[in-house]
């Protein structure tokens, strides 16, 4: 099973690496039109816990003996999802938090029934893979590392576009 495991190990990190250079084209161009980065702060350590969690999964990858089939393929519709949360996106979606004051928001695709759907699928992909190889342990440990994480990040998300929102529909503060 090694090397179906670590074929499955590294086509996930295949895809992270794509996703970080469509992150980054993004980004730019969207900080070109005069958009900003808020939340930088914590970016570094939600890096550190992903990058984590693959390096977590490589190394265990020779102690694999069975591959759950069935949860490799719940894995499989979340990375549906994800590519749905990204063509939902377009242009606007990367791995930082980036507002646009003017731009509203998007509500087409997941947008439209939950404020955070690729933060869901994350938080399935982090429990999920390492599930299917059987790893509970390295399941627990970054499904509660990325919780940690998450919820510092969606405060900032949140404050940020409750802030956009105010600015967008004419409210002011106080």
């Amino acid at each position: 099973m090694t090397a179906i495991t670590l074929g499955i190990i590294f086509l996930v990190i295949a895809q992270r690496l794509l996703e970080l250079v469509l992150a980054r084209r993004n980004t730019k161009r969207l900080i070109s039109r005069g958009a900003r980065e808020v939340g930088a702060a914590h970016y570094p350590l939600v890096i550190a816990v992903h990058a984590g969690w693959l390096i977590a999964l490589v190394s265990l990858a020779p102690s694999v003996t069975q591959i759950n089939w069935w949860l490799l393929g719940v894995f499989g519709l979340f990375q549906c999802g994800r590519v749905w949360v990204l063509t939902s996106l377009g242009p606007y979606w990367t791995t930082r938090i980036i507002t646009m004051p003017d731009v509203p928001l998007v509500r087409r695709g997941p947008y439209r029934w939950c404020r955070h759907p690729n933060y869901v699928i994350v938080i399935g992909e982090i429990a999920l893979l390492p599930l299917t190889f059987g790893h509970l342990k390295t399941a627990v440990v970054f499904t509660g590392l990325n919780a940690v994480i998450l919820t510092w990040r969606i405060h900032v998300e949140n404050k940020s576009l409750s802030e956009r929102k105010k600015a967008c529909c004419g409210h002011q503060n106080g």
